[in-house]
């Protein structure tokens, strides 16, 4: 099975979010379960820096704003074959691949990314590279869109083709009128294409002309069909709904992996829960917290609306009047990082909060604390509750997307049966918020309950190896049909 994954950023080249882990991840995984994969990748700075063995399999231009385009083939570490588009008037740019300095998304983004879909459409003819042509090409969120539009521009031999919707809320909306600069035929353009409003949605183009939709949980899959959740386009996914399928994300357990991880205090696993504990004073050290055994509650995430930020400041104040002690690391809205940073400066023995990212931090954050929050409105997958329960750091999540499908709640029932492994609420409220957390706290001071609960979390298999075997049998379906 000859598989092209198209992306526009892979941990740890690039990163702003979950969809570099992703990438990062799951074309290994199913190099190891035995498909030969390769990735599409745009030619920013650090990705074209770590290509070994470059050449080039493609020139052309001028296209999409860019006087000159080469595609050139290598390897990244690990040995995972790449093609990565070397436009430098496209990509040669500083910090994030999608923002400029002043936070502003580029203004030629729709030029940038539908490059990156052209040519994967291309490659997928076999047009590009003479020597391979995939079997299926699987394009990930907005930024690969427009493949699956290519491809179904120009009938004729190709791959078939998978779109995999990683935030259905990032769209990849621009002006209508910048249609005439991608090259698309009006088919595409129009209503049935990827129009969407009046504005041009490239996530629409994928979901439009893909020939199979997956997104990264089976529940979201579930939620994205209803109108609270669909963005606009539930109209669309219902109608495309049995093209429409969720797999669960894993989760690199060679990265995250507290038995071997080099960036925490001290090194446990399951069966020796002691560095645990040294973690937690480590971390509560590092960050200005009262050292002891109050319980830890921790955060990791990007502060939005989306991640339920402003529940966990309104159930702030009576966690710390419980005597327990809250860290966060993050950035996002600057009002949420201003109310962050007040909480903090008030109790910065009980409140610790660091903006920005940091991946080093984010591991030790999760190895120290005893509870993580993942308190979303709306959460496609979630990986932070997936690293919580590897980590036994007891995840309290609310019941949607990936986090209903990955923690099961520590109630009465299923606690004596050895199932429960973290924390659930149902309503996006500060008082279900709150509620949950009293009910952590009250099994916090049960010390064989927790711990129990702790080693059935990190009994969980949560690796790449069971999504791997699910897209794997997927690519066949489709490859089939």
């Amino acid at each position: 099975m000859r598989v092209l994954h198209a992306a526009s950023e892979i941990y740890p080249l690039v990163k702003t979010g979950g969809l570099a882990d992703v990438v990062g991840a799951l074309p290994a995984a199913l190099a190891q379960a035995g498909a030969e994969v390769r990735l599409l990748l745009p030619g920013l700075a650090p990705i074209l820096d770590a290509l070994d063995d470059a050449r080039i399999v493609y020139q052309g231009g001028p296209a999409f704003g860019a006087a000159r385009i080469a595609v050139r083939r290598g390897r990244l570490a690990g040995g995972l074959a790449a093609y990565v588009i070397d436009a430098p008037y496209l990509y040669a740019r500083p910090g994030n691949p999608y923002v400029g300095a002043d936070g502003k998304p580029w203004r030629d983004n729709h030029r940038r990314f539908g490059l990156l879909g052209w040519v994967g459409a291309h490659l997928a003819a076999g047009e590009i590279d003479r020597e391979w042509r995939p079997a299926l090409l699987h394009a990930h969120d907005w930024h690969a869109g427009l493949a699956p539009a290519y491809m179904a521009a120009h009938p004729g031999p190709s791959a078939a083709s998978l779109f995999t919707v990683h935030n259905l809320a990032f769209q990849g909306l621009f002006p209508f009128e910048v249609g005439g600069e991608l090259g698309l035929p009006p088919a595409q353009l129009g209503y049935d294409g990827m129009e969407f409003h009046g504005e041009l949605s490239f996530l629409k183009a994928g979901l439009a002309f893909a020939d199979r939709i997956t997104t990264v949980s089976p529940t979201y899959a579930e939620e994205i069909r209803g109108a609270e959740h669909g963005c606009g386009l539930d109209g669309l996914l219902r109608v495309r709904a049995s093209r429409l399928s969720g797999i669960l994300n894993g989760v690199d357990t060679q990265v995250w992996n507290p038995a071997t991880d080099a960036e925490i205090a001290c090194r446990y696993d399951v069966a020796d829960l002691a560095g645990k504990q040294r973690c937690k004073q480590a971390l509560q050290a590092e960050l200005g917290l009262a050292a002891g055994e109050a319980p830890l509650f921790v955060i990791v995430s990007r502060l939005s609306h989306q991640k339920g930020i402003d529940l966990a400041l309104e159930a702030l104040p009576e966690l710390v009047r419980a005597g327990a002690q809250f860290a966060l690391l993050g950035s996002g809205d600057p009002a949420l990082e201003a109310a962050l940073r007040t909480a903090a400066d008030a109790d910065p023995a009980q409140v610790a909060v660091r903006l920005g990212h940091d991946e080093p931090l984010s591991h030790r954050m999760i190895a120290g604390g005893d509870a993580i929050l993942v308190p979303s409105r709306f959460e496609p997958c979630g990986l932070t509750q997936m690293y919580g329960l590897r980590y036994g750091t007891a995840p309290l999540v609310r019941r949607c997307g990936g986090l209903a499908d990955t923690v099961v709640d520590a109630s009465e029932a299923n606690r004596a049966a050895d199932r429960a492994t973290g924390f659930v609420f149902e309503r996006a409220t500060g008082a279900d918020l709150t509620a949950a957390l009293r009910r952590a706290l009250d099994l916090y001071r049960d010390r064989p309950a927790w711990l129990r609960l702790m080693r059935t979390a990190m009994a969980q298999d949560v690796s790449w190896r069971r999504a791997a075997a699910e897209y794997l049998a997927l690519y066949r379906a489709i490859v089939a049909a």
